[in-house]
């Protein structure tokens, strides 16, 4: 499969950069719901986000693409 979204080494996505949202046209780089994503992190399968504020989240460009294995 090619991966069409170019990740940079640093930086950080948000929440719909990563699982993608059709209403605002941008493609899924993981392609699983909210609900998945979220379940994830508590489980430990996925990147804890960074906080920038009290309700404003971002994930480590380089933890997605650890997680995605292109690192």
């Amino acid at each position: 499969m090619a991966y069409a979204h170019p990740l940079t080494d640093d930086g950080l996505l948000r929440l719909e950069q990563i699982i993608g949202s059709t209403r605002k046209g941008i493609a899924p780089i993981l392609p699983i719901s909210k609900t998945s994503f979220y379940r994830g992190i508590r489980e430990g399968r996925y990147p804890a986000p960074v906080k920038l504020g009290e309700r404003t989240s971002a994930w480590k460009v380089s933890e997605i693409r650890a997680l995605l294995g292109k690192d």
